[in-house]
Order: structure tokens, then sequence, then C-alpha cells
């Protein structure tokens, strides 16, 4: 009895395993295969060094055995509240809202780093993460702490752009893009990540890849890629095969900056330097743990940061939606409005659906600590 019990099991591993793998090797989840032959185009990309993007300065993600298991053990014994005491109530955007803008930009938060930002009567998306779980299955993550995004993507308009900063799965969601793609007009993304959307069927006239620095324009508006440290990858053998970024979002009227994922460095600053300045700042702020301080921003980072780009007003982004690492949910508000204060830089933390323009920011008003 006690073999076929064994055997059962043993079995039963073995079907997994195949189901796993066959899962892996298969599913369009994880992108283009990103081949080195794929990547000889990149060979001009300062930051390419023939076989990885690399970053300005060095960076480790302590991705070693030791650090793992440590990991492990933290999340095991974590005594922090990780995730909201209830679903997180959204602000509903209706589509007529979104079909007359006003002259101004402005910007609605859809939780961790997705934006929907309306400027020049054209509708710009940031990684747009719309669906519940940031994983390639919904079984490999945890859920989004509410149960609605502000408004359903089949309501949202024709979306001119979509904008990404790297190809990580809080950032990059196949299943967001799948349902997007009939509303987009043009996808603008670092160096390597538009091979993944052409291994999705979209085709390379409607791609533009840019490299740090570089520029495209779209109607009146101009877009830059910037500097980010951080890294890439969707499956293990092909990280940093593709190049991560944020962006600069420039109007007639207005400057933006959306970092993306990265960790402190001196590209803040030089960004400050380029632009002069910027009118408002959406600074990664969360996901931070003391094993990764290279790759993610500690909060009071993220406000140096700000105040390094000569950002007027910054916005802490990269939390609200999902829980990627050990810190309390509702940590990194808290530490950087009062960091912000301390320093003296003016900061907004809207709720997710609220619609931001800078002529009408409002002071923290706390709405978090209600979770």
């Amino acid at each position: 009895m006690i073999q076929k019990v064994r055997l059962a099991l043993a079995l039963l591993l073995l079907l997994l395993g195949m189901a796993g793998y066959a899962f892996y090797s298969t599913s369009d989840q994880f992108g283009a295969p990103l081949k080195l032959t794929d990547l000889q185009a990149y060979e001009s990309s300062k930051q390419f060094n023939g076989q990885q993007f690399t970053n300005q300065i060095p960076t480790t993600s302590n991705a070693s055995f030791k650090r793992g298991m440590e990991s492990l053990s933290a999340f095991l014994f974590n005594e922090a509240q990780t995730e909201p005491s209830r679903p997180l109530e959204v602000l509903p955007v209706t589509r007529q809202t979104l079909l007359n803008p006003p002259d101004e930009m402005r910007i609605i938060w859809f939780g961790h780093s997705t934006f929907l930002m309306q400027v020049q009567e054209m509708n710009l998306l940031l990684d747009p993460m719309l669906t519940m779980t940031p994983a390639p299955h919904p079984m490999l993550g945890s859920d989004r702490y509410s149960q609605k995004i502000p408004i359903n993507i089949e309501d949202l308009p024709a979306i001119d752009a979509v904008l990404l900063s790297h190809d990580h799965y809080d950032h990059l969601d196949y299943t967001s893009i799948i349902k997007l793609d009939p509303k987009v007009g043009h996808y603008f993304v670092p160096l390597g990540v538009g091979l993944h959307l052409q291994h999705w069927g979209i085709s390379p006239e409607r791609i533009t890849e840019l490299d740090w620095w570089q520029t495209a324009n779209l109607g009146e508006s101009v877009f830059t890629l910037t500097p980010a440290r951080h890294f890439s990858g969707r499956k293990f053998e092909n990280r940093d095969t593709t190049l991560w970024g944020g962006w600069v979002v420039e109007s007639q009227e207005q400057r933006v900056l959306f970092t993306g994922d990265s960790g402190y460095g001196p590209h803040f600053k030089e960004i400050g330097r380029r632009f002069g300045g910027l009118d408002l700042a959406l600074v990664e702020t969360s996901q931070y743990n003391k094993r990764w301080p290279n790759i993610h921003m500690m909060p009071e980072q993220g406000v140096q940061a700000a105040i390094d780009a000569k950002a007027k007003v910054m916005m802490p982004i990269h939390w609200g939606a999902f829980t990627l690492s050990l810190h309390a949910w509702n940590e990194p508000p808290e530490r950087a409005v009062a960091e912000a204060k301390r320093r003296g830089q003016a900061i907004v933390v809207p709720k997710i659906g609220e619609i931001l323009q800078l002529s009408q920011t409002k002071q923290p008003s706390g709405w978090w600590r209600d979770y």
C-alpha cells in the first residue's frame, strides 16, 4: 500500500513537472525567446556589452541561493501588514470623462506603475498592467488589492500610444497588451522590448525602440527614454537581454518624468541637468528591501531622486496594487510624505482613479491609513 502511495505521488510530481515545463517552454506569456542573434541589432548601444544590457554604474541584485533562502525565511516569518485590511476603494472613471479632456495635462493612476496620461488631445498609457496578478500565471503572484480598476479596458477610448519602461510582468502584461492592442496606435519601448510585442503579433511598424536619451515625437509631444538602474527579463535565461528605463513626456506646457523601476543613482541629477526642471516626477518608491538595495529605491531615496531631477512636485508610485516585497503595503507613502515634508519637496498621493491636474494639486490626505 505504501509503495502504491509513493508511486502515485511520484507520478503526480512528474506530471506537474511536465506541465510546468510545457507552460514555461510554450506559453506566450513569456514573450520572445531573445536569442543572442536577435540582439545583434543593438550592438551600437553603449548600454549593450555584446551579450546583455548593463547599468551606468555597477549594480547587483544579490540574486544568489543564500539571498534566496534569506528572503524565503523573511517571508515566512514576516509580521508586517503586507496587504490592506480590506479591498481598496477605487474611484471610477467614465469613458465620457475621458472623451472630454481639458487643455491642461491630466493623469489618472491605476495603482502600481500604471497611468493614463491625457496630453494635447492624446491618450497615453504608461506600463499598462490592468489584470489582477502581475505574474505569468495567476497561481504565481499576489492578487490586486482592489477588486476592480478605475475603468475597464473595453471602455477606454482610443490610445494614441503605450509607453513601456521594461519587460517585467508588473509593467509589461501580456493579457493587458492583447486586450488593449485594437485600441493602440503606437508603442514606444526600450531597446529589445519590441521583440516581445512582435512575438505577440504586433507589427514592427507600430513599434519604436529607443536607447537612453533618444527621443521620439507624437503630435506635438516629445518622449525621451531616460536611464534607470534596474534589470530585465521574463525568463531565467534571458535576463538583461532587453533595456530598461524611464520616460520624460514633454508637452508645450509641461514636463513629466516617469522613473519606471530604478535604484538610486546619478542619472536623476543628469535628468535634472538635461531638462532644467520638471513639473511632476512619478517616482518609484516601493517594493524595496535591504536585500536588493540597488534596483529599487527606499522612499527617502525616491524623494532625493525627485530633488535631483528638479521636480516641482513628486508622486510615489510602484505601490497600492500588489505585494512584491516584505514591507507594510502602505509604508511607502507614509515614509515618502514624511521625508518630502522634511526636505521641502512638494508631494501628491492621489487615490487610485483620482484625476490629477498640476494646477489643482492637493496636500496628501492620508487615505491609505484607513486600510
